[in-house]
């Protein structure tokens, strides 16, 4: 039986999760289809969640800027996206009821590992669902000490007035003001961190070119060891990555998460092994198809 995926955002055209998730099925034998829908507003939101409670949609993955409404749309969570407040993940019960759930967390935890075991210290940067899932995967992944900071912390204005400060706070992260101003806050505790995790759209195809956080980043102060990661995969290389480079860190952009959070809501659907190299392989065959055109 041939089941239909889906990817609810907007914008979503960049998107490489139909190559992904492709590959992935074709490697298993399976008749299934992934499409992109483009979602405007709250209101076509809610008449995608409907189709996937009457079954004309198997399952769907939320990106950008739907995440924490899917969590509200849906019937049941799952407790990775209820500590997060935000799903990317949205499956149908035997019941007929959409669950969500969050496969960024662990995808991040599991990249967390593999680049920068040991890190004790890390700052994200952004104030979105990405960014929650940035702070619970830094400290699932094992970190001490996360602090968040984001364009909306103003050191001008009351912390209270911090859009969802109160909500990384109960994450246990260190809520700091934005830099500039002579603030002083993120340098010095980016002085000892391990990773930076920049989870906003910042540098994303077709969005703004990311200078507005690359600037603010204290890459001076950071130490040798540390690990810059980016959460945008398009294009593959960001300036928050170019500037990280210049100084001589490591720095990698989203595919490695991207790749994984898909593997994990492929293994929530179908409850089958999901194939990893097959679509990693296809992910970074889709880039360089593009980085040709």
């Amino acid at each position: 039986m041939s089941l239909r995926f889906c990817l609810f955002g907007h914008p979503v055209g960049h998107s490489l999760s139909p190559v992904i998730h492709g590959a992935a099925y074709r490697a298993l034998g399976l008749d299934h289809r992934y499409e992109l829908v483009d979602v405007p507003d709250e209101a076509a939101l809610a008449a995608e969640v409907r189709a996937i409670r009457e079954g004309v949609v198997a399952g769907a993955n939320v990106t950008i800027p739907w995440k924490r409404e899917a969590l509200r749309l849906a019937d049941e969570a799952e407790a990775s996206a209820e500590r997060v407040g935000a799903a990317n993940v949205l499956s149908r019960t035997t019941g007929g009821r959409v669950r969500a759930s969050n496969t960024d967390v662990g995808a991040l935890v599991a990249e967390l590992r593999a680049l920068a075991p040991g890190a004790a210290r890390v700052l994200v940067i952004g104030s979105g669902g990405a960014a929650l899932a940035a702070v619970a995967a830094a400290h699932a992944f094992g970190a001490q000490s996360v602090a968040v900071t984001a364009r909306g912390f103003s050191a001008s204005a009351p912390r209270e007035t911090w859009p969802r400060a109160a909500e990384f706070t109960a994450l246990s992260a260190e809520v700091l003001p934005w830099p500039g101003g002579g603030d002083e806050s993120v340098a010095t505790f980016a002085s000892a961190v391990g990773v930076v995790v920049q989870a906003t759209s910042a540098g994303m195809q077709g969005k703004d070119p990311g200078s507005a956080v690359a600037d603010v980043v204290p890459w001076s102060t950071l130490p040798d060891h540390a690990v810059a990661y980016d959460l945008v995969y398009t294009p593959p290389e960001t300036e928050f990555m170019r500037r990280a480079r210049a100084r001589g860190l490591r720095a990698e952009n989203g595919l490695g998460m991207l790749v994984e959070q898909a593997a994990l809501a492929l293994e929530t659907w179908l409850a089958v092994r999901a194939p990893r190299a097959e679509m990693r392989a296809a992910a970074e065959e889709e880039l360089r198809r593009r980085a040709a055109e």
